[in-house]
């Protein structure tokens, strides 16, 4: 039987396995990405792997069962990957830096592609991303876990908009924190050449500095570029969370507090890099209940259902 395709006992079907290629085998790859798809292995075959890293490679490559000991193959070369015939999907999980350059790749080779958060870090190129789309049989989709699944599909327990004073929404934090105690083991690789890092450098610089002073008119000072990495980075999670929840905002007007204007309220942004302390008095003058509710329409975690809806 080929191993592309998959013979599903419980409905008596063949299905086809989507063939995977990944690009990028740092740590998101290895805690999150790698592990999903082999959960899902009667949807996903990883068939190629792609990073800077011989090590990283190496030890991904290790980590995938495969019909031969060069299953899956490996490369450094970005466009090997998108424009081999034993790929379906590209999953772009490379440095944010190289996600749209990476994504517009895969789309101009015909390829569905999946891109972890930020898909880009300006607007400029997500227009590039969207155009290459548009011209690509294709289609893009982007990996935000922190909706999945969208709140919007749960039960609701929405105020009314006339009852919203405030909200706020706190950042989790470095991942480092949780990382370390996830059983996963992620390895670090280090040694690139000096090109290499002065490309990613460079590119930094140039992506952050034209979404800032050029598109938001903001002066790219050092903490106006911390917050944008912030907020495109983990931050993402975030804000794709509130916007799901209640809608979007009108406005930043206060960027160094990150304070979004709603039409009746606001939203303050909080971004704790060790810990956050809240201390609350109680006193007999205020009478009132308290009610927590937990939402959880399902316990398939998100990073699960994320690939399970690209496949479908």
């Amino acid at each position: 039987m080929d191993s592309h395709v998959n013979y599903n006992h419980s409905s008596n079907e063949f299905r086809t396995k989507v063939r995977v290629g990944l690009i990028g085998c740092g740590q998101v790859a290895q805690v999150v990405h790698l592990p999903t798809l082999g959960f899902l292995s009667d949807h996903f075959r990883i068939t190629y792997l792609c990073d800077v890293f011989t090590g990283a490679l190496e030890h991904c490559q290790a980590k995938i069962p495969g019909p031969g000991p060069k299953i899956p193959r490996v490369t450094k070369n970005a466009t090997e990957l998108c424009s081999s015939d034993n790929v379906d999907v590209v999953f772009v999980l490379s440095n944010d830096e190289y996600h749209a350059e990476h994504a517009i790749l895969a789309l101009q080779h015909v390829k569905c592609v999946f891109v972890e958060k930020p898909v880009a870090l300006n607007l400029r190129d997500i227009d590039r991303i969207q155009q290459a789309e548009k011209s690509s049989k294709g289609k893009l989709w982007s990996g935000t876990c922190a909706d999945t699944p969208r709140p919007s599909k749960a039960p609701s327990v929405r105020l009314e908009a006339s009852r919203r004073l405030y909200a706020r929404v706190h950042s989790i934090g470095p991942n480092s924190t949780f990382v370390g105690q996830s059983g996963a083991f992620p390895k670090a690789f280090n040694g690139l050449e000096g090109r290499d890092v002065s490309d990613r450098k460079d590119r930094a610089t140039e992506l952050v500095h034209h979404a800032l002073e050029v598109e938001c008119n903001v002066l790219a000072s050092a903490s106006a570029i911390t917050m944008w990495r912030v907020l495109g980075g983990l931050g993402a999670h975030d804000i794709s969370a509130m916007r799901e929840a209640l809608g979007m905002p009108l406005g930043l007007p206060v960027i160094a507090s990150v304070l979004f204007q709603y039409s009746s309220f606001a939203v303050s942004y909080c971004y704790g890099q060790d810990k956050i302390v809240r201390i609350q008095h109680d006193t007999p003058y205020v009478n009132g209940s308290l009610k927590e509710t937990v939402i959880r329409p399902t316990y398939e975690d998100a990073y699960t259902q994320e690939p399970k809806h690209v496949y479908e």
